[in-house]
């Protein structure tokens, strides 16, 4: 009988760019569009309270976007790839007359019902969330700064999550002010500039067939952040 070829074998050789993209691309499959809580917030099934935990725990994923944006800066010594990078913060904490994502989120927030105060407070961040947020935070801190770039490359899947809550939401929840879906608007085309940056760093910079599959486990690990955000919520707030 034939030994089974060891995993490395069948990776000998580097993935093409086209294949290695497709490759990150097709881990679309474990993106938290597909969590059940996601589902369900989607066609309209969750209640206000399930809705106001969601927007409160998010928040506290929104507030950590800049650290762990600041984190890859404070680790690349590339300026260009930094003067590309910094606009994430921006878009985040907003600049000149630009509000930025995170008083796109708060405001979110109000038109759910939950005041400013209490939304900034993070009274009603859960600990699961935390633990997972804060492990994506410290893996951009520690890692070098093209798996930490790697890491980002959720953004591929964005779009569609975004547009989904823009199509419903209206509809399914029509007590929802119309203006606090201001964060999704602008999430698109941001998200779409942001992968174009962030997938030329990775395809550029994982080239061997080890370092491939290192970025597939990167991504891997961020999807894993993203849906324990949400089995946190679920158990939480549940149907």
């Amino acid at each position: 009988m034939n030994a089974p070829i060891p995993a490395a074998a069948l990776h000998a050789t580097p993935w093409s760019a086209q294949e290695f993209e497709a490759r990150l691309r097709a881990l679309e499959s474990r993106y938290h569009i597909h969590h059940p809580f996601n589902r369900r917030l989607n066609i309209g099934a969750c209640s206000p309270e399930q809705i106001r935990g969601w927007v409160a725990n998010r928040f506290y994923y929104q507030i950590s976007i800049p650290l762990k944006d600041a984190a890859i800066l404070s680790n690349c010594p590339d300026r260009e790839t930094r003067r590309l990078w910094v606009e994430r913060i921006l878009d985040h904490d907003g600049h000149g007359g630009q509000e930025g994502g995170i008083e796109a989120w708060a405001r979110l927030g109000e038109a759910v019902g939950i005041e400013r105060a209490e939304l900034w407070s993070l009274v009603h961040v859960l600990p699961g969330v935390r633990f997972a947020v804060d492990a994506y935070v410290n893996f951009a801190r520690r890692a070098p700064w093209q798996e930490a770039v790697c890491s980002s490359l959720t953004e591929m899947f964005a779009p569609q999550i975004h547009l989904d809550r823009l199509a419903g939401w209206p509809s399914h929840y029509p007590w929802i002010e119309a203006d606090g879906l201001q964060y999704f608007r602008s999430r698109v085309p941001l998200a779409q500039r942001d992968v174009e940056h962030g997938l030329a760093v990775t395809l550029n910079h994982f080239t061997t067939p080890d370092a491939q599959r290192r970025a597939l486990d990167i991504l891997s690990f961020k999807l894993d952040v993203l849906w324990s955000i949400l089995d946190a919520i679920e158990k939480a707030y549940p149907a």
